[in-house]
């Protein structure tokens, strides 16, 4: 040992639990989280969804039990994808004032009026072709332009029903700026855009998929959404977006874009940045687990932490009411 120079001991900040607390740099919360919500027609509707351990496809009558369970967490927000009993070409029933989301926004309001309830702004679940917009008149790609205009309208009849965050996900060119435009029209100034900024063309979606009957047929979505192989392209996109006007920004998926979640947090440091641990990221830490492979609650936490630690500002993830338990708990 040089005496001039004493060795460095760094395991002095770990020595025991509460140093270990006082200097941890990156923390966890249950404000952090955002639980997704699947909202099915019909009544009296409960249906598990085999793929995702934990979740179900609610019927708006089964919702009050929910939205109690997720007020006693003190989870603040929800994001709803729709299970319409009727889908066309158009999607026409995600912009119907009648519609399961805009009807599920008024029942949660009711009951937790300070809960913050987003909506994703999408086609896919309501298409009969599963795809996030219009279909050209090849249907060999969506129409962008036409797709904005839908778009548009699906998020007027949200915002009209209450909804504080609209949230649009199909990846067209243009959406935050429709959208801002035609909620600014409509007098809803104060309703916020989380544009799904930077969503990749990934493999992970699969049991979304399952749980949102929104399969697409005919060709996949790599046409709108991004390459996984490009990050340079996702400033680019989330570019674009600051400049439409969009109030948040999300990078979908999350664990395996923890760079993408970092370069984009660096670039726009006071815009908010959430990130989804989609439902491929949940289902693989649910099937190791149950194979006595890994401790689920360690590495559900693990994970959520790597994606705060990249630099997201809040998670929408299907952990968010395991995790706000086990905080709760600790």
């Amino acid at each position: 040992m040089n005496a001039q120079f004493p060795t460095v001991r760094l395991r002095r900040l770990r020595q025991n639990p509460a140093i270990r607390a006082l200097v941890r740099e990156t923390e966890l919360s249950i404000h952090d989280l955002v639980l997704p919500l699947f909202i099915r027609h019909g009544k009296q509707e409960k249906r598990p969804i085999q793929s995702m351990p934990g979740h179900f496809q609610l019927s708006v009558d089964q919702l009050d039990e929910e939205i109690k369970t997720i007020c006693e967490l003190n989870i603040p927000g929800v994001m709803l994808f729709g299970i319409p009993e009727y889908k066309d070409a158009v999607g026409s029933e995600s912009y119907n004032p009648d519609s399961l989301i805009a009807t599920a926004i008024k029942k949660i309001k009711d009951l937790a009026p300070h809960l913050v309830v987003m909506t994703d702004v999408c086609l896919c679940e309501y298409t009969d072709h599963g795809h996030c917009g219009v279909l050209n008149s090849q249907k060999n790609d969506v129409d962008n332009e036409k797709t904005l205009e839908l778009l548009a309208k699906q998020a007027v009849t949200y915002a009209e029903a209450g909804a504080d965050v609209i949230a649009p996900s199909g990846m067209m060119d243009g959406m935050v700026a429709a959208i801002r435009t035609t909620l600014d029209a409509h007098h809803f100034t104060n309703t916020l855009i989380q544009s799904y900024s930077t969503k990749y063309c990934s493999a992970l979606y699969g049991p979304f998929r399952e749980a949102a009957e929104g399969a697409p047929k005919l060709f996949d979505r790599s046409t709108y959404q991004m390459d996984p192989a490009n990050t340079d392209q996702a400033l680019r996109e989330t570019a674009l977006d600051v400049e439409e006007g969009a109030d948040m920004l999300m990078v979908k998926p999350a664990t395996l874009y923890l760079d993408i979640i970092y370069r984009i947090k660096q670039l726009y440091p006071g815009i908010p940045l959430s990130a989804y641990q989609v439902s491929g990221e949940f289902a693989m830490i649910k099937a190791a687990a149950e194979k006595g492979w890994i401790h689920e609650e360690k590495v559900a936490w693990e994970s959520l932490l790597s994606i705060k630690r990249a630099g997201a500002d809040f998670i929408i993830t299907y952990f968010a009411k395991d995790v706000a338990k086990l905080i709760i708990k600790n």
